[in-house]
């Protein structure tokens, strides 16, 4: 089971499968992914100039009066305005404004008059979209995009216009970003007024506009030519009926009629400008501009997508597994840009007749959970090896020496040494070759692991740093690597404590195995070298120098269950230790005559 569980493909599946759900279906990226999709696939363009919008402006209110007083004589000048010269009538018009109820007969007529002698008019009609039960013959359903109530031109004004509905839909986010391309009261399909006035103006110049690529209840995305105030030249609706406007501005154009002024509350928060709202005429400009282009994006489904995030993540994922950290931080960053621009790519290129809509952050968030998820798996292996490898190295080399090393990395593992004064400590099993002779194997190593065991640990409970271990031998030295405050009190401290453990241990071997064991110590203090010796591909963290062979020769020559120290020794540690000194009586091996040496009696 544990293999399984760190098995990097096992994990590789389950992570990018959580985060694929998590994504997909969790709805974690929703808004900040619509944020991000509106940010980069929405940008205005240069523009044609074939649509103008002539606004119900603030001037327009100013000149004429309050919009709620205007009769219908006022729109009907504008149309007749419009048409005064046959050959500067524009292509389309559409009147983003409802006329339904008959009002004043006289200015009812005069504005239908005015629609057909104007001739291409679209007038606006609305649906109220609702929740209704609807009943089929013996079929019943719950419908929650019924159309409620219709409301469209009064009869006059519809039989000389071409109708359209100005339904707007905003998405779950309260933003604008798809169109209603028709709606279905009483069996009837009404398309949308922008579909309708596209169509015109297409006709009227020799070439038919491509349905969009709406859904089943006739949505469709909506790419934006521009931004709040893009399709607005200044052209005041009080400007046009005062004959203010060039016919040459609006000759052969979509002109869009509608309120332009705050009061009138026509305006709508875009994908293409969260933060400024655009006046109605605008967006259906917008709309009108994507038909005549055929610039259609569809969006692409979340379960293909989701296909294709498992996938990649599995992939990049199992792959930063497998490479080091700064691999992965060149793959990451260049997956993520060229997710970005396959996007891109797909949104603009047309495949099918349109370009698709993709969730932006999916792939780069996905992507970027994955490294970040590979530094901390990283990270971990690597601490879980490091503590591995320590622990191990510990078992070799003092853990002082393992600590030095890992602190200072390469510096630390670099040939060569420093010279600082050091307690030395040798430490040897008197008769251990004539034991060894006469004992099976089996019983030598297991008194020699016995003895070594204690003794290394009284070197560990002085902070000592244990050398090397020769046979029956031991080394050890204090204030090495590390300084020590007392090392020399800390040396002679761990020689009487070898000697007593020795003493327990052998009583418990007697009583085992029936042999005895009894040490000999030498400690001496002084100038030393220390550091790394050997070879580059095999070293050793040891210390040399006359300091060094002259403890070995203490230990050499002392007796078992003694302690023999040099006068350094005894001298840094005036009035803290007893001793006797033997002069020199003792002949050390390369000490010229009159090296004094002495016993080590008692630590005050």
């Amino acid at each position: 089971m544990k293999k399984i569980i760190s098995n990097p493909i096992i994990i590789s599946l389950l992570a990018s499968l959580a985060v694929t759900l998590l994504i997909a279906t969790g709805g974690v990226l929703d808004k900040v992914d619509l944020w991000a999709q509106d940010s980069w696939f929405q940008s205005d363009k240069a523009l044609d100039g074939e649509i103008i919008v002539i606004g119900i402006d603030d001037k327009s209110l100013a000149d004429i009066g309050p919009y709620n007083t205007w009769d219908r004589t006022i729109m009907a000048s504008a149309l007749e305005k419009l048409a005064e010269d046959p050959e500067m009538k524009p292509a389309v018009v559409a009147i983003d404004t409802l006329y339904t109820e008959v009002s004043d007969p006289e200015a009812d007529e005069r504005l239908a008059n005015a629609a057909a002698e104007l001739g291409n008019v679209v007038t606006a009609s609305f649906a109220s979209i609702g929740a209704k039960v609807i009943t089929e013959g013996d079929e019943t359903y719950f419908a929650t995009d019924a159309v409620l109530s219709y409301e469209e031109p009064y009869d006059a004004l519809r039989d000389v216009t071409t109708q359209g509905h100005i339904n707007a839909m905003y998405d779950t986010d309260g933003i604008l970003r798809h169109a209603l391309l028709f709606v279905k009261p009483d069996g009837q399909t009404v398309y949308s007024m922008a579909f309708e006035t596209a169509r015109i103006y297409a006709e009227a110049n020799g070439f038919s506009v491509q349905m969009p690529p709406a859904s089943s209840r006739g949505n469709y995305y909506v790419t934006y030519s521009a931004k709040p105030m893009g399709y607005y030249d200044g052209y005041s609706f009080s400007d046009l009926i005062n004959g203010n406007l060039d016919p040459k501005d609006y000759a052969g154009k979509v002109v869009f009629i509608g309120p332009f002024a705050k009061g009138l509350q026509d305006e709508y928060f875009t994908s293409i400008e969260r933060a400024k709202m655009m006046y109605g005429v605008e967006y259906q400009a917008n709309v009108v501009q994507m038909i005549l282009e055929s610039n259609y994006k569809t969006e692409v489904g979340k379960f293909p997508q989701a296909i294709v995030l498992f996938i990649v993540c599995f992939a990049l994922f199992l792959l930063f597994q497998k490479v080091g950290i700064k691999i992965s931080s060149i793959i990451a960053p260049a997956a993520i840009a060229l997710s970005i621009a396959a996007e891109y790519v797909i949104f603009n290129v047309k495949i099918g007749g349109v370009g698709h809509v993709l969730h932006p952050l999916w792939l780069p968030v996905g992507i970027l959970v994955f490294y970040v998820a590979s530094i901390v798996i990283h990270y971990v292996k690597s601490t879980l090896e490091k503590r591995r490898v320590t622990r191990t190295f510990e078992r070799y080399v003092a853990p002082e020496i393992v600590r030095e090393i890992l602190k200072d990395g390469t510096e630390a593992l670099s040939l060569g040494g420093k010279t600082c004064d050091i307690a030395v400590l040798f430490v040897d099993v008197r008769g251990f070759t004539t034991m060894s002779e006469r004992l099976d194997p089996e019983k030598v190593v297991f008194i020699l692991n016995k003895y070594l065991t204690m003794a290394s640990g009284c070197v560990e409970a002085t902070g000592g740093t244990l050398d090397k271990f020769v046979g029956d031998a031991m080394m050890a030295f204090w204030g090495a690597p590390l300084p020590q405050e007392d090392p020399v009190m800390n040396a002679v401290k761990t020689a009487m404590g070898i000697v007593e453990g020795c003493a327990k241990v052998s009583e418990e071997l007697k009583a085992e195995i029936g042999e005895e064991l009894r040490v000999g110590v030498g400690v001496n203090y002084g100038p030393a070298v220390v550091g790394n010796m050997g070879a580059e591909k095999h070293m050793d963290y040891t210390a040399i120098g006359d300091t060094v062979n002259t403890a070995a020769r203490l230990e050499a020559n002392a007796p078992g269950g003694k302690v023999y120290i040099s006068r350094s020794v005894a001298d840094a540690l005036e009035g803290r230790i007893t001793y006797t000194s033997l002069g020199d009586t003792i002949k050390l091996k390369g000490k010229a005559d009159g090296f004094e040496v002495l016993e080590l009696n008692s630590i005050k």
